[in-house]
């Protein structure tokens, strides 16, 4: 998969051989990963608790033919002339991503891994128990990438990956909710101590804020007539899980619309999660954010499943590509200069798809630090 575009769970290896491609300089692999393994910090009260990793791993990413610019790396002894951060942030998931930078990073590497999902969370640090190079796990919301990385004294890192919204791991539980395709109660919090769930939403908020956020986040052209009938249907009796939900969304999409495209529920059940996680509103300065963490030459990468979240990071890396601000027919006041090279992007090839079908709506976004 490596050289078709990049992949969701099933297709990690495509994804991680890019990004180390492109993390690939002087010699040794940059990065930062979301995924735990046997070196685990953990957040309680504002505290990092830390235990031991375990020994040392030599064997170092290969570089991709997707990025023909970056170098190869070849010799593991190269890898640990230096220390590498590299988190992963977004949808730890089942750590397919981070599993495959684990297997690729020296004894100085160091993974720092960033969800709020104590099930991912979990699920990961159990995959990864054989890891031999240091790996921190931190349950947090990415938006606190800042605090994280102070709190563990890093001062600068190598690279960051986002792994932005909902993960096969999540999606294949049907007890979270996340998924029009299980029955299971309408919850769909990735952090599961929060407050709001999709419940919630559903059955309390009105017609309006209904219909105006499954428009603005799921960009739904029937969103009025849905919030209209699941309105009327909760009058009746509330809505409590995810069948009857989908249930009357096919109801208030007519017949002849749900013929041709994607399941009419999947952009109301995106705008609902979307809303229940806050995911938008945080993404612009988390950007900013892990741009200002790179040490210079390091790397960011950043793969979205859907236009909302693409369409943010695609015009925040491109504002930071040029850095000044001005209206470009008055000399520049502001004095900001460019922090990154010119952006670019890969999305999944036709072979890659059909091996796993939710890649389909991938892209990578990514750019190097000046």
């Amino acid at each position: 998969a490596a050289g078709q575009g990049i992949a969701h769970e099933v297709g990690a290896v495509g994804i991680i051989e890019i990004v180390f491609a492109l993390c690939a300089a002087h010699g040794h692999i940059h990065g930062v990963d979301h995924g735990p393994a046997v070196g685990l910090a953990e957040f309680h009260g504002g505290q990092v608790h830390h235990r031991q990793p375990v020994a040392s791993a030599h064997v170092v990413g290969r570089g991709d033919p997707a990025v023909p610019q970056a170098q190869q790396v070849g010799d593991p002894g190269e890898a640990a002339a230096a220390e590498v951060h590299f988190p992963l942030l977004g949808a730890l998931g089942g750590a397919g991503h981070s599993s495959e930078i684990v297997a690729r990073l020296s004894e100085k590497g160091r993974l720092i891994g960033i969800d709020q999902d104590d099930d991912a969370l979990a699920a990961a640090s159990e995959r990864l128990q054989n890891a031999r190079c240091r790996v921190d796990i931190v349950k947090s919301n990415f938006k606190d990438l800042k605090g994280v990385l102070h709190k563990l004294e890093i001062n600068g890192v190598s690279g960051i990956l986002f792994d932005l919204g909902v993960s096969s791991y999540q999606l294949n539980m049907p007890e979270r909710g996340f998924s029009y395709m299980h029955e299971g109660p309408l919850d769909m919090r990735m952090n599961q101590e929060a407050a709001l769930t999709a419940d919630t939403i559903v059955n309390t908020y009105s017609e309006a804020e209904l219909a105006g956020l499954i428009w603005r986040y799921g960009e739904e052209r029937w969103a009025k007539r849905i919030a209209q009938f699941i309105v009327a249907e909760r009058q009746k009796k509330p809505l409590h899980t995810t069948g009857e939900l989908v249930e009357v969304i096919k109801k208030a999409i007519p017949k002849g619309a749900r013929k041709d495209g994607p399941h009419p529920a999947k952009r109301t059940f995106q705008a609902l999660r979307i809303e229940v996680n806050d995911e938008l509103n945080i993404l612009d300065q988390v950007v900013e954010d892990a741009v200002n963490a790179l040490k210079p030459g390091g790397r960011i990468g950043v793969i979205t499943f859907q236009s909302l979240e693409d369409r943010i990071v695609k015009q925040k890396l491109a504002q930071l590509a040029k850095g000044c601000v001005c209206p470009p027919h008055m000399p520049c006041v502001c004095g900001r200069k460019p922090m990154i090279g010119k952006p670019g992007n890969l999305v999944p090839g036709d072979e890659e798809i059909e091996m796993n079908p939710r890649a389909r709506s991938a892209r990578l976004r990514f750019a190097e630090k000046i």
